[in-house]
Order: structure tokens, then sequence, then C-alpha cells
């Protein structure tokens, strides 16, 4: 089984209805072992409307979340180091660097946040 982590604008467009991001979603059911980033749950919530808690709340419960450690704090510090002529945000960073320690495929509709080669990517627009 794979390791696939999902970007934040995945889990919008999903609970936006987006069929693209539902048909996704629901491919990796049992071929993948999934995951969303915690930096994702703070973005999700950051940007939800009251009405949209507890659907957002349990999408969130059906992923499993990798919080920000030491490893991936590090990996996202040098990422954001050596890519200084991109505008790389540092949450693209944590979301990416999360996605190199669990060895993880990130699944994105936003190829340009993430210029790093060391991951693999999959774009889903």
């Amino acid at each position: 089984m794979r390791n696939t982590l999902i970007d934040t604008d995945i889990l919008i467009n999903f609970l936006r209805g987006r069929e693209k991001a539902r048909v996704y979603l629901s491919s990796l059911l049992n071929e993948a072992t999934v995951y969303c980033s915690v930096i994702t749950v703070a973005e999700l919530f950051a940007g939800m409307q009251e009405h949209e808690r507890e659907a957002t709340a349990g999408l969130i419960d059906s992923f499993n979340i990798i919080n920000v450690t030491r490893e991936i704090a590090e990996k996202a510090g040098r990422y954001k180091s050596a890519h200084k002529s991109h505008s790389l945000e540092l949450d693209d960073c944590l979301i990416a660097a999360s996605a190199f320690v669990k060895n993880a495929v990130l699944a994105t509709g936003n190829e340009k946040h993430y210029p790093m080669k060391d991951i693999q990517k999959v774009v889903i627009k």
C-alpha cells in the first residue's frame, strides 16, 4: 500500500463538492494510507465558516494526521532555504517535508507551490 498526503486545496475542493476531488479521494480508499498534515488542519479551520465545522471535522477525522516533528521542521527549513528564488510559503514547506518524511505522494492542485525535486507529486485540478 502506498502513502499519500492530501494537500489543503484538494480537501477544500472535496468539501465544496468538486467531482475530481471526490473521485480522487474515493480512489484512495483501498489502495493507500492517506495522510494530511496538521498544517492542513489549521488551514482548513482558518478558512471555514461555522456551518462547515461538522463536515470539515468529519473529513479530517478520516485521515492519519501528521504532526510537525523536529525532522519535518528541519526538512521544511532546508526547503525554504534552498528555494529562496521562489516565493515559497513556510506552510507549503512543512507539508512537503511531511510528505518526504512519510515517503508519501503529495496530492495537490497547486504544483507550483511544491518545486521540491525529492518528493513525488500528483496534480488533481
